[in-house]
């Protein structure tokens, strides 16, 4: 089974979203996991959707697990939100989608 890492913020999840999500499943993705940033998006800015609508909308759109990406994380630079991203589900996905 093939377990695909996708690191997110989803604010607002839009169609482009979706079809990545499809595209996944579609080449051979058994198992979505999406990490995702919470109630505060990248370099510190509030998220204009609340954190579980947006995952619900992931899970609607074909995510298995959606997990919060930690608030220090989310809160860093795109260079340091995208490595403790790949860092934290390097662990246990076998790939990543960007």
């Amino acid at each position: 089974m093939q377990t695909v890492g996708i690191i997110c913020e989803y604010n607002p999840l839009h169609r482009g979203h979706e079809k990545q999500l499809r595209l996944v499943r579609q080449l051979g993705g058994e198992g979505i996991v999406c990490l995702m940033s919470g109630n505060f998006v990248q370099r510190g800015a509030p998220a204009i959707i609340d954190k579980s609508l947006r995952a619900a909308a992931a899970m609607e759109c074909g995510a298995d697990l959606v997990l919060e990406l930690p608030l220090t994380a989310a809160l860093s630079s795109a260079e340091g939100f995208a490595r403790e991203g790949v860092r934290l589900l390097g662990g246990f996905c076998d790939a990543l989608c960007f």
